[in-house]
């Protein structure tokens, strides 16, 4: 084995991965001080050159500008000519002619000595100058016949805009005469600027020796004069470079000169140092850019030649380094380390490979040590320890690697039950890693169990289940055969939890488990679907009398008491069938309508089983459409109240009126209550309906009392469900005080289930309705439970006894005696007695006969919206009661 290199033998060498960049800066370095010299000396020979051509310009102007004004000055003298020979001189004449019709001409005049304008064009009159005009006080004052260049008198621009020049008029003897002068344009003497050689920020000027006129013309055109200080022109010609300062833009600019050899201006021309030298600082930054460009790849180039230099140190160091650890790694690994070697036959093809090294922990799994292994070839272990080997090195040796999860075989000398093996090519072998997985895969086939088992009873579960069904009905598909689903629900299984404990509840699934495994055939399944629903799958299934007899040994067997530690309990199962192919041809269907014919056995007041009927489905789809129609119901405003009022027997008046809840449903009309009702207080929305009906029916009698009709008191109807919730009474008082009645003005029905309904404190409930005055009805007396006892011990105040015994008063002895011991009963309880469902004149006539108080029934009335209910309080007498007894009699 090499040993590793000395770190300080590595350590020695650290500086040279910091010579690269060094170097690369020393040689940007020098090349930035030649390059910078070199573009120092082109910008010194760009500046020279521009100032030659800025001065060739200027000399350029100065020569157009000589030309121009000698050409003003021959006009001028023309002028003089004519206006000294005898006769008028008419300038509007002469410009008929031909002459002063260019543009530039201003204005041409010919002024006396005194000042007059004698004539001019523009045509003035008779204007006169000021004496103190400079061109008439100059010439009257030298008697040289030069053309003199001023500026026009009150032209106080930034910039002058025009130029005056004048000539002076004799007389024959000499004498002062006058003179002509001509305004002309300045736009005619700066024409010459060229903004393709002066640029945009350029300008041309002239410039009078004594420095009272200036005329400019700037590239762009610009207004306003362009220096900010007069210029320096020094001598007949000349060009400098001036600062920002010298100008209003605080561009710094090339100025040339060149003063005129015959008359007194100078041209003066201008261009920004910028443009004149763009194309020497454009080549010069460009040289910049590429060599900024080249010498940050050079130092980008060092840096990873750096960088390259560091890591190859390294790498020496940790291959010393990882020579070293690799054992003590490999050997202190949980996982198995392996080197294979592939053995080749005469022709390259590899038939086998060899273990040419492993770790301590590899070898144990093989039962064994280093020793034991190193040297053996992989079809020797294939033999010794079964299991497939040599194809997953080959598939690695052709793919470069290879990945798998094998369970090891069982009764080896394997250590390890579950493997996960890594096989990566490496050169003409092969580098293996074995990792120990058993726990991992025992912890998983518990999860699994977990996932389709039921821990308490050891059944199936629903995702078991879930899988199963599909699988069985394409079984019973292929076989053209039948399968049956069987879904057992407990009857009273939450009553077990609520009063024996959760742990009685536990023990009496898992007997109810073990009595439905014992029903069964091995071939059928039990499986539980959560809570105390379970599943028994039938397959094959038979005929509905072989099913039936099972449904019928389940429920029997599920409805034996249960010994549940010191006490003993008997309950009931529901069970619905449903057969594939006839109710269902996959395992969703099936279990849905399975379903549906549980929930019908359990309507049957359970202990029984019910197939699937496709009028189960019609009536259970019917009433989930129903539910979901009432869930807006009531935010729809569908609800409104009927009223059917209650006679007083002796005196045949109106005694008072019960509200009766209707709904008006926009797509199926009129609803039932029997129908709506059951699905509110299973949906839970008979509470908001309960108060609902309470605050309608509060605010109708104060409508009718604000209309003056003598209200009588209302009854209502309140649910079992609504008493289960508490707060009756307060929603009661509330509305009771926001509308001003008094508690004796409403009265409260309930049934005989409402009033013994268990985990309901109905006792208090009626005691707090009976402080506000409300008067309490036992409603559809007959129907239920309820015991003398009981109705001692509530003090109800009346007893509204049901229609199936009003209905039988006139058909049967038997019917008038039981009827007659209700009454003599309420009587004893001193509680007043309402007959329902009054419909003949006959009924009415025993119910006189056997001292009811009350009637209420469709020979008084039927239930009327409010409006007509109305009418009735405005005649409160709705039958002579003399006059009924007779037509009986009769």
């Amino acid at each position: 084995m090499l040993l590793p290199r000395s770190p300080a033998r590595f350590a020695a060498r650290s500086w040279l991965p910091a010579l690269w960049p060094l170097l690369a800066v020393l040689a940007c370095a020098v090349y930035w001080l030649v390059m910078d010299g070199q573009l120092r000396h082109d910008r010194q020979l760009a500046e020279r050159d521009a100032m030659r051509e800025i001065r060739s310009y200027a000399e350029a102007y100065e020569q157009y500008l000589t030309r121009s004004v000698s050409q003003m000055e021959q006009v001028a003298v023309q002028l003089k000519h004519a206006w000294e020979q005898p006769g008028q001189l008419d300038l509007a004449a002469l410009r008929r002619e031909g002459m002063f019709i260019d543009a530039a001409f201003v204005e041409v005049a010919i002024v006396d000595p005194d000042g007059r304008v004698v004539s001019s064009i523009p045509r003035r009159g008779r204007a006169v100058l000021a004496q103190g005009d400079p061109a008439l006080r100059y010439h009257r004052q030298n008697n040289s016949s030069a053309l003199r260049i001023g500026a026009v008198p009150g032209d106080t621009a930034e910039r002058q805009r025009q130029i005056r020049m004048t000539l002076r008029l004799e007389s024959p003897d000499n004498e002062f005469a006058g003179i002509v002068s001509l305004v002309i344009a300045a736009d005619y003497l700066t024409a010459f600027y060229n903004e393709r050689v002066l640029g945009r920020d350029g300008a041309i000027a002239l410039v009078a020796d004594n420095g009272g006129l200036r005329l400019e013309r700037q590239g762009g055109g610009g207004r306003g004069t362009l220096f900010a200080m007069a210029p320096p022109l020094a001598g007949s010609e000349g060009g400098v470079q001036l600062a920002g300062m010298h100008f209003t833009d605080d561009a710094p600019r090339l100025l040339a000169w060149h003063r005129s050899p015959v008359y007194p201006v100078t041209a003066v021309a201008a261009k920004t140092t910028v443009d004149a030298l763009a194309s020497s600082g454009e080549g010069a930054a460009a040289v910049r850019r590429t060599w900024a460009v080249i010498s940050a790849g050079m130092l980008l180039a060092s840096l990873a030649l750096a960088a390259a230099t560091r890591r190859h140190q390294r790498r020496r160091a940790a291959e010393e380094e990882v020579r070293l650890a690799y054992r003590t790694a490999t050997e202190n690994a949980k996982d198995g380390f392996y080197m294979a070697q592939a053995v080749r036959d005469t022709t390259g093809a590899v038939v086998d490979f060899v273990v040419v090294d492993c770790n301590e922990r590899g070898a144990s799994f093989y039962g064994g040590g280093r020793d034991d292994l190193i040297g053996r070839r992989i079809s020797f272990l294939e033999r010794e320890h079964g299991g497939p080997m040599l194809e997953a090195y080959h598939a690695a040796m052709q793919a470069g690697i290879y990945e798998d999860e094998r369970q090891m075989p069982a009764g080896r000398r394997m250590q390890i039950t579950w493997g996960r093996r890594r096989i990566v090519r490496v050169g003409n072998g092969l580098a293996i890693t074995l990792q120990d997985i058993s726990e991992r895969k025992a912890y998983e086939s518990e999860l699994l169990y977990l996932a389709n088992y039921d821990t308490l009873t050891g059944l199936p579960g629903r995702p078991w289940v879930s899988r199963f069904v599909p699988h069985a009905i394409e079984e019973a598909a292929q076989r053209d055969g039948t399968l049956a689903l069987l879904l057992v629900d407990l009857d009273g299984f939450k009553h077990v939890n609520e009063t024996h404990g959760h742990g009685a509840g536990d023990d009496l699934l898992k007997q109810a488990a073990l009595r439905l495994g014992g029903l069964l055939r091995p071939q059928d399944i039990v499986a539980r679907l959560g809570g105390d629903e379970f599943v028994v799958v039938i397959a094959p299934g038979g005929s509905d009398e072989e099913l039936a007899t099972i449904g019928g040994r389940v429920a029997a067997a599920l409805s034996r008491p249960y010994d549940l530690g010191t006490a003993r309990y008997a309950i009931s199962a529901s069970i619905g069938i449903s057969c594939y192919p006839r109710d269902g041809e996959d395992a969703a269907t099936l279990l849905k309508h399975g379903d549906i014919a549980l929930a019908a056995a359990k309507r049957e007041h359970g202990g029984r089983y019910r197939f699937f009927d496709p009028e189960l489905y019609i009536a259970a789809t019917a009433r989930a459409q129903l539910r979901h129609s009432l869930q807006g119901a009531l935010a729809a405003r569908q609800f409104e109240l009927y009223y059917q009022p209650r006679v007083d027997l002796a005196t045949g008046r109106l005694c008072s009126m019960e509200a009766l809840l209707r709904w008006r449903h926009p797509e199926l009309g009129m609803v039932p209550p029997a129908k709506f009702i059951p699905i509110a207080e299973e949906s839970g929305l008979i509470c908001a309906i309960g108060q609902f009906v309470i605050e309608e029916a509060c605010q109708q009698m104060a409508l009718w009392r604000a209309a003056g009709l003598a209200v009588v008191p209302v009854s209502i109807n309140v649910s079992a469900h609504q008493f289960g919730h508490g707060g009756v009474h307060a929603h009661l008082a509330m509305h009771l005080a926001r509308h001003h009645l008094a508690g004796a003005m409403l009265e409260v029905e309930i049934t005989e289930s409402a009033m013994f309904a268990e985990g309901v404190d109905v006792h208090g409930e009626l005691a707090a309705l009976r402080e506000l005055g409300v008067r309490l009805h036992v409603d559809d007396f007959g129907t239920g439970y309820s015991s003398l006892a009981q109705l001692q011990r509530l003090n109800m105040d009346v007893l509204k006894i049901d229609r199936a015994f009003t209905s039988e008063l006139t058909v049967s002895p038997e019917g008038r005696v039981l009827f007659q011991a209700i009454v003599s009963m309420a009587k004893a309880l001193n509680m007043k007695i309402v007959a329902e469902g009054v419909e003949t004149a006959g009924q009415l006539a025993a119910l006189i006969a056997l001292g009811c108080d009350e009637g209420q029934g469709y020979l008084f009335a039927a239930p009327l919206p409010a409006r007509q209910a109305g009418g009735l309080l405005s005649r409160p007498q709705l039958m002579s009661v003399l006059e009924a007894v007779g037509e009986v009699a009769l």
